[in-house]
């Protein structure tokens, strides 16, 4: 047993780790070429970046109201910030705590949950690949059925699955509550997308992004529209994500109790391209470790995908022919595309 944990670990360090062993000093495997850096000397910070949406009302008198809100954002930049959501801030911050303690465990703890392999169900990994350089470690796991997944989580820390589990809970009602609006949005009746979606793909993902000493000639996560339907992110209290606006880079300041949701390239196709993947990346930071919590959530791999009906006419011809989730995955993976080129792929 003990010459399988060592073996494990040997093929896990996390950032910190190599850190350490390499005297503090950024190994050049994450070093991006000069052209894909951040040029931090002109970012751009502003409260106005991304609208803020106001969900006290969705299900009262104002409905439509708000649906006309998230309509507006989803149109013009495909992300949008929530308030009043309804999900404690008690378990966000649980959430958030349990996350922190997982990755600051030693490395043994942590390693065996250690693969490459994208199918399995829970997965840690580390956020260097010859695609995709970035200056983050991961812990990602299927959360539905929630009963049939859960007795595969990390069993440490203490109390993580009874944590985690209430937080999955909740994040499942809260998108729903969005697909509801959304469905709506896009001129359909509000059970629409829950109903597409099949037996949905509900992912979550904790990104741990450690200090950097050279924040400068790295990522934390390159530029990209996400792969499935929505995104809902819990941002914690470290900036570092940004979102592409006017041809800039754009800081979304943390609001404490607020989520971030953007929407995955799926809905730019199920919409017709009437609504907006929003394109966006992480930094690092120079000087404090910065925690997010993405739940992804859209269609299986088997569900069958094309343009609603209400979002063609003669101005909005049909954009995209129809496809199977797993056609698009396979041209995104195999293909070595970015989730934009995999469904330019299926335009008409």
């Amino acid at each position: 047993m003990a010459s399988k944990s060592v073996e494990v670990q040997s093929h896990f360090n996390g950032i910190v780790e190599e850190l350490t062993s390499n005297g503090g000093q950024m190994q050049d495997k994450y070093i991006l070429p000069p052209d894909e850096r951040p040029q931090l000397s002109e970012l751009c910070f502003s409260d106005a970046s991304v609208p803020i949406v106001d969900l006290k009302d969705l299900d009262g008198p104002y409905r439509a109201r708000v649906v006309q809100e998230i309509r507006r954002a989803c149109e013009e930049q495909g992300i949008f910030q929530i308030v009043n959501h309804g999900v404690p801030a008690t378990v966000m911050k649980n959430m958030l705590d349990i996350a922190k303690q997982f990755f600051e465990m030693p490395v043994e703890d942590r390693a065996k949950f250690f693969s490459d392999d994208i199918n399995k169900p829970v997965r840690l990994s580390t956020g260097f690949n010859p695609k995709m350089r970035s200056w983050r470690d991961y812990l990602a796991h299927s959360c539905h059925p929630l009963e049939e997944v859960i007795n595969s989580w990390p069993e440490k820390p203490a109390g993580y699955r009874d944590i985690a589990g209430n937080y999955a809970m909740d994040m499942r009602a809260l998108v729903l509550r969005l697909l509801a609006a959304i469905s709506e949005a896009l001129e359909l009746p509000s059970d629409y997308l829950n109903t597409l979606f099949g037996k949905p793909d509900h992912t979550m993902f904790i990104n741990y992004y450690p200090a950097c000493p050279n924040p400068d000639l790295t990522l934390g996560l390159q530029p990209h529209c996400d792969l499935r339907g929505i995104t809902v992110l819990m941002q914690g209290d470290v900036s570092g994500l940004q979102v592409m606006k006017d041809e800039k880079w754009v800081t979304v300041e943390p609001v404490p109790n607020t989520f971030v949701v953007n929407l995955g390239i799926q809905m730019e196709a199920v919409s017709n391209g009437r609504f907006k993947s929003a394109f966006h990346r992480a930094l690092a930071n120079g000087s404090k470790t910065r925690i997010s919590i993405p739940t992804f959530y859209g269609p299986s791999n088997d569900i069958f995908l094309s343009p609603a009906a209400s979002m063609v006419d003669e101005k909005h011809p049909v954009m995209y022919r129809g496809y199977k989730v797993a056609e698009f995955m396979e041209m995104f993976y195999t293909q070595e595309k970015s989730s934009r080129s995999a469904l330019d792929y299926f335009k008409i």
